[in-house]
């Protein structure tokens, strides 16, 4: 496959010609993030707090966003990077080519081109491949995630719930989404691999890679409702390399570096349950502010399954 350009760093192969493009170099900048949580940041405080505890990345936002979501000030990006060691992410609007420029320039160490902030162009994504900075991009399905791929995606986060309330049923949907038609194409004959990068609509050559390597060919994270320690081992479980972290766990009680923590912790000891019961102790109070309210839940078994 490597003839083909296909994408994988894990065979040690790259999305195109390592001398004419820098995506295997993207794409283990990325991989530097595995096994770990991105943690969503607005202040300098919280920041700190994140790092403490041990978070793998930072991911700026604007604090009290109103109307229509951009990218966060670089004033406060500038402000968290000279005061935090860990890398720091911020995110730009979808096809929003000049604001991913600007983050560049800041010296973001990773872009997401993210869904979850008002959308610049219906149309078209960031061509991902005229940037030096990797870039990280949501999906719902296989076949988002192999065309976000195509175009440059160092890194892959399944998107959940956007609205904060802790809700992480849509986040296991679309997880199980993605390793469900994995494991339907890693089953398949040769011979069916085109019609069925032809169904969802992906290009062949990383249906193949990813049929060969039975996983997504870069880093997969799950972003979206993940506030407690179980709601992370739960991601990591279902195959996932690491999560995001939305900043809702500082929102609410009165020790959010225990609630990060134990995130933290979750993720790199997702498979010990004696690990898992420590960090979820005494997390109740502190989630209290994060319950979906029955008004807002989906009665099981009305959602179309």
């Amino acid at each position: 496959m490597a003839e083909d350009g296909a994408v994988t760093l894990y065979k040690a192969t790259s999305i195109t010609d390592a001398k004419k493009n820098s995506f295997s170099i993207k794409a283990g900048l990325a991989q530097m993030l595995r096994g770990g949580a991105i943690v969503e940041v607005s202040t300098l405080n919280q920041a700190k707090i994140a790092e403490e505890a041990d978070a793998c990345c930072l991911v700026i936002t604007e604090p009290n966003c109103q109307g229509i979501s951009r990218m966060p000030d670089p004033s406060i990006i500038k402000q968290i990077k000279r005061c935090v060691l860990i890398p720091v992410m911020a995110r730009s609007r979808v096809g929003h080519f000049v604001e991913a420029q600007i983050l560049e320039r800041v010296g973001v160490d990773y872009i997401d081109e993210s869904e979850v902030l008002a959308i610049a162009d219906e149309n078209n994504f960031i061509n991902k491949h005229n940037f030096g900075c990797p870039f990280v991009c949501g999906c719902k399905n296989l076949g988002d995630a192999l065309r976000r791929v195509r175009e440059g995606a160092a890194m892959i986060r399944t998107q959940g719930a956007l609205l904060g309330t802790g809700n992480i049923a849509e986040t296991v949907k679309n997880v199980r989404s993605v390793m469900g038609e994995i494991r339907i194409l890693n089953n398949m004959d040769e011979d069916e691999v085109f019609a069925f990068s032809k169904e969802i609509a992906a290009p062949y050559d990383l249906v193949a890679q990813t049929k060969q390597m039975g996983r997504l060919p870069v880093v997969h994270f799950a972003a979206g409702g993940i506030v407690t320690p179980a709601d992370a081992a739960l991601m990591m479980q279902l195959g996932c390399d690491g999560v995001f972290v939305g900043s809702e766990v500082f929102d609410n009680g009165s020790d959010p570096y225990k609630r990060v923590r134990g995130i933290v912790e979750a993720v790199r000891h997702y498979n010990d349950p004696h690990v898992l019961v420590e960090n979820s102790c005494g997390l109740e109070e502190e989630m209290a502010g994060l319950n979906v309210s029955e008004e807002t839940m989906e009665p099981f078994g009305e959602g179309g399954a």
